[in-house]
């Protein structure tokens, strides 16, 4: 197994990367753009164009799939993998992340997180959606952790 500090640097970079990919997507004059025209405006803008339904974003992407094609398959494929290491990385590096409720709640802090700085910055839509996939994510991840943490297990058990 990689020592804890490989793997910690790793999860900062996952991180770094996480936070580029999705808060600040966009070019760097875009951003700036944004931010200079920024007023208390833009966060109703932000609360009026939100999506509070749960599955109103899925169910559009899956509805028009043959118009969007990629586009669908992108968003909601890309918001569940891109949180897998997320739920890989918490309880393999900080040990009371091994409890599944603990883990979740920690991860949806950071989730929701990033989706009120898009609510408030102009620099995404906030949409409740994103959250159910980002967990969906973080859940197949910690999955993954506990069964590869198993089989290692297994693995060392039967060596001696």
């Amino acid at each position: 197994m990689m020592k804890k500090k490989s793997v910690m640097l790793l999860f900062l970079l996952y991180i770094l990367i996480l936070i580029k990919l999705i808060v600040f997507k966009y070019p760097v004059e875009t951003m700036i753009g944004i931010m200079q025209n920024w007023s208390k405006d833009v966060l109703w803008e932000g609360a009026a164009s939100a999506n509070y339904t749960l599955f109103k974003t899925i169910k559009l992407y899956i509805r028009h799939w043959n118009n969007l094609g990629m586009i669908s398959f992108g968003n909601l494929v890309g918001n569940v993998v891109l949180f897998i290491p997320l739920g890989y990385f918490l309880p393999r590096l900080f040990r009371t992340m091994n409890n599944f409720f603990l883990c979740m709640f920690t991860a949806l802090t950071f989730i929701l997180g990033i989706e009120m700085f898009q609510l408030i910055s102009n620099f995404g839509i906030f949409d409740v959606d994103d959250i159910f996939l980002n967990g969906c994510g973080v859940v197949i991840g910690y999955v993954g952790y506990r069964g590869l943490r198993r089989v290692h297990k297994k693995m060392n058990t039967e060596k001696e």
